[in-house]
């Protein structure tokens, strides 16, 4: 029998690989998008928008309210996103506190309602140096508390923590994924910037896997 499964899914190029991973997996999937005040809501479009052509359940919940409580980051706040290469130390700026624990402690209380084994999320390892809550021993510790925070245990998922945004483009082009389907970028303009560190970190992974990146740039 195919198992429950929830994946926290923004929209963008990770958590849409993560996502087909999950279903090629075989597990019964349930996409989860939160709209917690971030800069655009461009992400969240191509989430719904790939969850409708998959004809999967997907929920978007807004809990925006919290940023009366999570301040300074430049991806919620008004402050000006930072250019240049993604682990560079002005890169900061753009972690919002505590947010991972949050998503995830949602996507395990709505796991658990519904009688999923496990909750998926894109961490990976160049995430490491900027996002604490992206880091090994979060999700060891995340995953370790998980399992006796309900009655039934939920497993904490990230399939690549241990591997580069290059390597997971790679998995998902062998997948076959369109990758024209997310949004990278932490401007909500009409083209991704080109120059902010998302997207400076996906250009240079489409180039190391000799791919071109189907989204326009300006």
């Amino acid at each position: 029998m195919p198992q429950k499964v929830v994946v926290i899914y923004s929209g963008g190029m990770d958590s849409y690989t993560v996502l087909h991973k999950a279903i090629a997996d075989g597990h019964d999937v349930y996409a989860l998008s939160f709209n917690y005040g971030q800069r655009h809501v461009k992400e969240l479009e191509c989430a719904a928008q790939v969850c409708r052509e998959l004809g999967i359940n997907h929920k978007v919940v807004d809990i925006s309210a919290i940023n009366q409580l999570l301040a300074g980051s430049s991806l919620t706040d008004n402050i000006e996103v930072p250019e240049g290469h993604y682990e560079a130390e002005n890169m900061k700026s753009t972690i919002v506190p505590n947010r991972n624990m949050i998503l995830i402690s949602l996507a395990v209380g709505y796991a658990d309602s519904i009688k999923a084994k496990a909750v998926y999320y894109g961490a990976h390892s160049g995430d490491h140096f900027i996002y604490p809550d992206c880091r090994p021993e979060f999700v060891e510790k995340m995953n370790a508390v998980c399992q006796i925070a309900n009655y039934d245990p939920i497993d904490i998922v990230s399939p690549y923590l241990h591997e580069s945004k290059i390597e997971i483009l790679r998995d998902g082009l062998a997948m076959g994924l369109d990758y024209s389907k997310t949004w990278t970028c932490y401007n909500g303009r009409e083209l991704a910037c080109g120059k902010c560190g998302a997207c400076q970190e996906r250009l240079e992974a489409f180039a190391l896997n000799k791919a071109k990146d189907p989204l326009p740039y300006e």
